[in-house]
């Protein structure tokens, strides 16, 4: 296996470029704050960070222990609180947090909740704003000292997804590039895939082309071979690949510029695949294929998961959990649910021109060896569906 990668072309938006995207991000969660006549919204998210000031620093570890947060009032100041950089766009000041967190204030949150609560009055009260607040993921005890002071909370991350929703020109390239950089690692691993390689090793291989690229991380650990695609949602692990194995992948790749590639084939290790790989393969195909045909811009949720592909009925128990998701940053609103689902878990909403999307299937029945996984990003156009993905498919396993 080779240790380092070739690399791909640099890639940089301008400089007006990057002004344009930070600028559309913020004024998308300004919007969304009005039309939610929300006077200012307190995120800690490190996706949301990333997305309203590209903040980059510590984002696992700002996932599990939110230490850091940020102040965006509807109009005025734009606050950070706990940044070790201080060039990040649209900030206008850089303050020490009030920590808010067991890792760093203990057991009792109470003391720096009031006076995190004492803080947020007072910037409302010198800014102007009213008393509706968006608030992220903070203790119980943080929400009751905000509430306590007579404000009324809001969800904040509602509004941040209503935001990401709708991508920039600018947004796009960057999920462009994040494509090309999962593909040249995809090449890389299949060109590694032979019998005796472990799970582990291979996908790993997509991981150093990430961060050789300056990507940020992956998700999960989405491969699995043999027995193990069926069913799904088995990471990978130090089993060895045998020849005539499935090896079944999801990318989950946040990348450059923290925009994600979300791709997923399957691969057969050897050259002669067996009637029950290739009849599995087929019917991920056909349902990928079926949906990115039929849906544009205008129809709801429902009517997408009503008319989409037919599954066969032996696949319809181990079903993946989403017919179609929304991508960019993350995985992102909207989910659409096959019909099965929809009674309990679907709700409604409209497709709409410069969303980005990922079109699933997995295909594994009760009593088969092994199933396959197919992924398809593309972005939503004013007549349907681009493909941005566009690895290639595998001419061995199709069997029409």
């Amino acid at each position: 296996m080779k240790r380092l990668p070739n690399m791909l072309q640099d890639f940089d938006l301008t400089t007006t470029q990057q002004s344009n995207l930070y600028t559309y991000r913020l004024g998308r969660l300004r919007q969304a704050m009005k039309e939610a006549d929300v006077s200012l919204c307190i995120l800690n998210n490190p996706v949301s960070l990333r997305y309203v000031i590209d903040f980059n620093e510590y984002q696992l570890f700002q996932s599990h222990i939110p230490t850091c947060y940020l102040y965006v009032p509807i109009e005025g100041p734009v606050i950070m609180f706990g940044a070790s950089a201080r060039n990040f766009p649209h900030v206008t000041e850089y303050r020490r947090p009030f920590f808010m967190t067991i890792f760093d204030s203990g057991f009792d949150l109470s003391k720096q909740s009031n006076r995190f609560a004492n803080h947020v009055t007072s910037f409302i009260k010198d800014n102007h704003l009213n008393n509706r607040v968006a608030l992220e993921r903070f203790s119980p005890i943080t929400n009751q000292a905000l509430q306590s002071k007579g404000l009324t909370l809001v969800d904040g991350e509602a509004l941040v997804e209503q935001a990401r929703m709708i991508k920039s020109e600018e947004e796009i390239l960057c999920i462009q590039h994040s494509i090309k950089v999962a593909q040249h690692g995809m090449k890389q691993m299949q060109d590694a895939l032979h019998p005796g390689v472990t799970e582990n090793q291979l996908y790993s291989i997509l991981h150093q082309v990430n961060i050789a690229h300056g990507g940020d991380w992956i998700d999960g650990r989405m491969l699995a071979s043999g027995e193990r695609t069926n069913p799904w949602l088995q990471e990978a692990t130090n089993k060895v690949i045998q020849e005539g194995e499935l090896v079944a992948f999801d990318t989950d790749m946040v990348g450059p510029n923290g925009y994600v590639a979300d791709i997923s084939r399957t691969w057969l290790c050897g050259d002669k695949p067996n009637d029950q790989q290739r009849s599995t393969y087929q019917h991920a195909y056909d349902e990928i294929h079926y949906n990115i045909d039929l849906v544009k811009p205008g129809m709801s949720f429902q009517e997408v998961s009503e008319q989409s592909f037919n599954r066969s009925d032996k696949y319809r128990s181990r079903r993946y959990p989403t017919v179609i998701h929304g991508v960019g940053l993350c995985d992102e609103y909207p989910k659409l649910y096959y019909q099965e689902d929809w009674i309990d878990d679907g709700y409604n909403g409209t497709i709409q021109e410069n969303m980005i999307l990922c079109f699933e299937s997995y295909s594994g029945a009760k009593g088969e060896k092994e199933g396959v996984k197919l992924e398809q990003q593309v972005r939503i156009t004013s007549t349907g569906c681009e493909i941005l993905s566009d690895y290639h498919f595998e001419d061995i396993l199709l069997s029409k």
